[in-house]
């Protein structure tokens, strides 16, 4: 099974319980009613992003989902943390492109997903053969990766939160979904 599109979608969740809070990031990500199944990086050939409106209609209850997920949680009164993925798609759709997934303390929404934008793009270029300095700042390498030629877009999707003040257990997610969806395959439900 090669997924042929993709969406991405975050949240954020509140209570006493570590995996309640979980469970409702998930639900303000809109996946909750998936079995999701971690995978690792890679942004397969010809793959359409999608919106996440479009692709949480294409989900069943129950459904085995592939992801790549950022989380992280605290229960520590106003910790900010935040959760990214990171996507770099190379020019070439018959080419794989990466994603890459980042959790961090104290940083913002923009530098976390910055830094998962920056991880992905580096991971492609490197698989491309396109010569980067490491030293220099993103927005640097981001230019020489665009000028390539070889490098078609980058972004990301950040969720971050501040620690609930009263000491709940605070969770942010940030995914990259999964959907190997033909036309005709429709996800119903066959009655005898």
């Amino acid at each position: 099974m090669v997924p042929n599109r993709l969406f991405l979608t975050k949240g954020v969740g509140v209570h006493k319980n570590k995996l309640s809070s979980f469970e409702l990031a998930l639900r303000n990500a809109g996946i909750e009613k998936c079995n999701l199944v971690y995978v690792s990086s890679i942004l397969p050939p010809k793959c359409k992003i999608i919106s996440k409106q479009e692709g949480i209609k294409l989900l069943s209850p129950g459904e085995i989902t592939y992801c790549v997920m950022a989380r992280n949680e605290t229960n520590e009164p106003n910790r900010l943390e935040s959760a990214a993925i990171g996507i770099a798609m190379p020019r070439d759709q018959e080419n794989y492109g990466y994603l890459s997934e980042h959790h961090s303390f104290g940083e913002t929404a923009k530098v976390c997903g910055d830094y998962a934008e920056d991880l992905a793009a580096t991971m492609l270029a490197s698989t491309l053969g396109i010569p980067f300095d490491s030293d220099q700042a993103w927005d640097e390498r981001k230019q020489v990766y665009r000028a390539s030629g070889h490098i078609f877009k980058t972004r990301n999707i950040c969720q971050s939160a501040e620690g609930n003040k009263y000491g709940l257990w605070t969770t942010v997610v940030a995914a990259a979904i999964f959907i190997n969806h033909t036309e005709t395959s429709q996800n119903k439900y066959l009655f005898d």
